[in-house]
């Protein structure tokens, strides 16, 4: 177990109770969970069995924390994180339209962006019977059945989940990439990342899917359902260290796969899932969770005798995994942040604070306080950058983070009014005496609203 130097310790008694709970309140045959802080797996367990004995008195099979999963959905955000590669690398843009990408029959207007974020208004799976149409359809099939599908609300009107949507992109990822979509995945993401337990198919050790009877406690084997032009959507199999690493990739990108800039765009709102308390949005393939003040990226997985959940929180860069092999009636999500916020709770606290650079000459009369409409704001120097904050903000709520763009010209890079431009203007002595923010007047005394040839009526 690892534990971060100057951290308090990872609650194990306290998680390894709430597994132990959820397990046998929710009748699931295995759970197996694990907390990642930064990079590292810092506590997992498994309770439970993977797969049942047989009536030939073969023994269950108890379940490890080495045994593979069925991650189901999780499978998106693999499919989100090809999309912005392939972005980044000119191959498309995200606000083409289905039809620049695909010789589609029908629904051609959907942007890549509205696909991603479930904007598209789709109906949720393809055309058909439900397991006939995931197992069956090959692309071709897929595509040429697509004018039967239901609009079943108007384009980027709000959320409304879709797998055939990801279905779709999952062939746009082929066509743009010139190879299989599981190739593309395994080649772009999972060999560089090391997931080598993460793949399309079971490989040994794997938990057996299972379905629970809700008046007896009996569970029935499930099938390990193949899908077909669905795969796109939730065909990934994975272990919990596995995904600990992908939640922490999908904050921290190792650049030499992901930008840094273009994980921090896939985790972008872009609408919400949870209209009425607004706990759960929704941004480029991946579900964005909210607990208090904390917001954790990830995404959950069904498929028959199996649920997943990884969930991470940039900020503190903490996060659990949770996977099951029960069909249903098992709130991963739940557990999930549960976990995690305990492991928060337990190792999260404020950055060690060192003495830094000095600010360059040209700045060091911009720092202090300024005012605008009326309102107090702080510059300082932090980190080798201009920062700006309005005063009385909470800590890290607010700030804005400038780089120069040229002689007096700064814009913002992060936070508040992200991409305005700040002016400084200079007095004849070079001390910087007032300044202009996203067009608004910056001072060093506060002044009332100023309109040219106003009479203040």
């Amino acid at each position: 177990m690892a534990e971060r130097v100057g951290a308090g310790q990872v609650p194990a008694a306290a998680l390894e109770r709430l597994v132990r709970v959820a397990q046998s309140e929710r009748r699931s045959p295995s759970v197996v969970a694990a907390v990642v802080h930064g990079r590292d797996v810092v506590w997992s367990t498994a309770v439970g069995i993977a797969a049942p004995g047989a009536a030939d008195g073969v023994a269950p099979t108890p379940a490890t924390v080495d045994h593979a999963y069925r991650i189901g959905s999780i499978t998106k955000t693999f499919t989100a994180v090809a999309i912005l590669q392939l972005r980044d690398q000119g191959a498309l843009d995200l606000d083409d339209r289905l039809e620049q990408h695909l010789d589609v029959p029908a629904h051609r207007g959907p942007t890549i962006r509205r696909l991603l974020a479930h904007l598209s208004g789709l109906q949720r799976e393809p055309p058909g019977a439900i397991w006939q149409s995931l197992v069956d359809h090959d692309e071709q099939e897929l595509l040429a059945r697509l004018p039967e599908a239901e609009q079943a609300l108007p384009p980027g009107q709000r959320f409304h989940y879709s797998n055939l949507a990801f279905a779709l992109l999952g062939q746009v990822v082929a066509r743009r990439a010139g190879a299989p979509y599981e190739a593309v995945v395994r080649e772009r993401l999972l060999d560089p990342l090391g997931l080598a337990r993460t793949s399309f198919d079971p490989v040994g050790p794997h938990a057996q899917g299972l379905y629970v009877r809700p008046w007896e406690d009996v569970a029935d084997r499930e099938p390990h359902v193949r899908l077909a032009a669905t795969a796109a959507a939730a065909q990934l199999w994975s272990t919990a260290a596995d995904l600990c690493a992908w939640g922490a990739f999908l904050a921290d990108p190792d650049p030499a796969v992901l930008a840094p800039a273009t994980a921090e765009e896939l985790r972008v709102p872009q609408t919400i899932s949870d209209e009425i308390a607004w706990l759960r949005g929704v941004g480029l393939g991946v579900i964005l969770y909210r607990r208090g003040e904390r917001i954790y990226v990830g995404h959950g997985g069904a498929m028959p005798g199996f649920l997943a959940e990884v969930v991470y929180a940039p900020k503190d860069r903490i996060g659990a995994v949770v996977l099951v092999n029960t069909t249903s009636g098992f709130d991963t999500q739940a557990l999930a942040l549960d976990l995690a916020e305990q492991a928060v709770e337990a190792l999260a606290g404020p950055d060690e604070w060192r003495p830094g650079t000095t600010a360059p000459d040209a700045l060091r009369s911009v720092l202090g306080s300024w005012w605008s409409e009326g309102a107090e704001f702080t510059f300082r120097w932090r980190d080798d950058a201009l920062e700006a904050q309005p005063v009385g903000a909470a800590r890290g709520r607010f700030v804005s983070r400038l780089v120069q763009e040229g002689d007096d010209l700064y814009r913002v890079s992060a936070g508040r009014e992200r991409g305005e431009l700040l002016r400084l203007h200079r007095a004849l002595s070079g001390a910087v005496e007032s300044m202009t923010w996203a067009t608004y007047a910056v001072t060093r005394q506060p002044q009332s609203f100023v309109v040219e040839g106003g009479d203040g009526a």
